[in-house]
């Protein structure tokens, strides 16, 4: 039995629901990240017994779960896409967004395909998305795992930037500015052509640039697969 085919937990003496405890859970991650929580901790901030939750939730992958397809509602589209581009490009980017809303989900993308209500419905909406094409079921699911492989790599190394900047003190440029008379000795010594090359010549892009360009570079290449 998966944690949504429980029946919700009782209401005294402390009301509990689903809401209420995903809700804590979630603002517990958000505060502190995924090791700020536990059932333990979710129940200390509800006033509750951590009992009464374990009744309900057995792990805290379980809680987990339950936090993913709870964000898994803001990925979500509001409307059909037009076709299965606009659906994939929708997906990757309301991941992103969401994980920037809610830096914990990138330790958790890329895992057990999510069975929640949410969850459900948001492969529902991507998958349909390629009704109007011929490709058969297994190429729609190869081109969908690829392009998710993508986002879900790009988000976790945006958000690995992020929590470095954070934990040294130092913004991306501060850091390069740090470590460039190192990096300036070593390419200096012209065992490093093609890095002194990308070093000199390289645009220097936003995250947001790199991950968009990246997306249209690998939905082009799903369209080829596809056109074939």
């Amino acid at each position: 039995m998966t944690v949504w085919d429980r029946p919700e937990p009782p209401t005294r003496p402390v009301p509990l629901d689903r809401e209420r405890i995903v809700a804590a859970a979630v603002a517990l991650a958000d505060a502190g990240g995924l090791e700020a929580v536990s059932v333990r901790k979710v129940a200390a901030r509800l006033d509750a017994g951590p009992m009464r939750l374990y009744r309900y939730i057995s792990t805290k992958e379980e809680l987990f779960d339950l936090m993913v397809d709870e964000v898994q509602a803001e990925i979500l589209p509001e409307e059909r896409a037009a076709d299965w581009r606009e659906a994939l490009r929708g997906l990757a980017q309301r991941t992103r967004q969401a994980a920037l809303r809610h830096e914990w989900l990138a330790d958790l993308l890329g895992g057990r395909p999510a069975l929640g209500p949410n969850g459900l419905a948001l492969a529902e909406a991507t998958l349909s998305a390629f009704d109007d094409t011929t490709a058969d079921i297994d190429t729609v699911m190869r081109a969908v795992e690829t392009v998710s492989a993508y986002f879900t790599g790009a988000i976790r190394r945006e958000i690995a930037h992020l929590r470095a900047e954070r934990a040294t003190g130092l913004s991306k440029h501060d850091w390069q500015r740090a470590r460039g008379p190192h990096l300036t000795s070593m390419l200096a010594t012209g065992r490093f052509p093609a890095l002194a090359k990308a070093v000199h010549d390289g645009t220097d892009v936003t995250a947001e640039t790199s991950f968009t360009t990246g997306l249209d570079w690998v939905l082009d290449s799903v369209a080829a697969r596809l056109a074939s």
